[in-house]
């Protein structure tokens, strides 16, 4: 244990996300080394994206104004729409540049083990904008891991009703893997999810 601040810094810091004690320590020694203007800079931008920074009012990614630019975009596909776990998958989605259409993020995944139901997360929002928007198609893209799956679950049972089309993300082998290597779920998946090349 450092004395005082170094300390209180070291423990502030380790209480962000995927920052253990000892990057934590490493963290803050960088910035008592920094020149002031450094770590100025940085406390301005931190205060900025408090002050500016908010979650858009129709598909809730971050925003500095009512919409986020995708929403307030009038060429992105209105019948499209993508749902996501978290603002950052938004981004990870935008990198591929192959959907066109417009998102909604959830705000996190159904977790009952960390007690977190569907009324913690914006599926009354999910489901008013179907209601009110040209929805034809939901892309469910939450994370292929057990509580991205049971979020899926949760939101295809409860839009087949609806009378939109449902699509998932496809899963299975990453490019450049070997066969060996991947696990029998990723290589189920991949066998599920099969693409026909020729109709004989």
């Amino acid at each position: 244990m450092y004395e005082g601040v170094v300390q209180d810094l070291i423990d502030e810091l380790g209480r962000l996300p995927g920052i253990g004690p000892k990057s934590a320590q490493r963290i803050a020694f960088h910035l008592l080394q920094a020149d002031s203007a450094d770590v100025n800079r940085l406390v301005e931008v931190l205060q900025t994206v408090k002050a500016r920074v908010r979650f858009c009012d129709t598909c809730f990614n971050v925003a500095e104004s009512d919409r986020c630019r995708i929403c307030a975009d009038e060429k992105r596909d209105r019948t499209q729409l993508c749902v996501v776990e978290e603002p950052k998958d938004v981004m990870a989605m935008e990198r591929a540049r192959e959907f066109k259409g417009v998102y909604h993020v959830l705000g996190g995944a159904i977790d009952p083990m960390s007690g977190i139901g569907p009324d913690d997360l914006r599926i009354t929002e999910l489901f008013r904008r179907l209601g009110e928007e040209p929805i034809e198609e939901v892309l469910i893209a939450t994370n292929p891991n057990h509580i991205g799956e049971a979020t899926a679950t949760y939101l295809v049972r409860s839009m087949r009703p609806m009378g939109v089309r449902i699509s998932r993300l496809a899963s299975g082998l990453p490019v450049g893997g070997d066969l060996e290597y991947a696990d029998e779920v990723t290589l189920g998946r991949a066998i599920e999810g099969r693409k026909v090349l020729t109709n004989v």
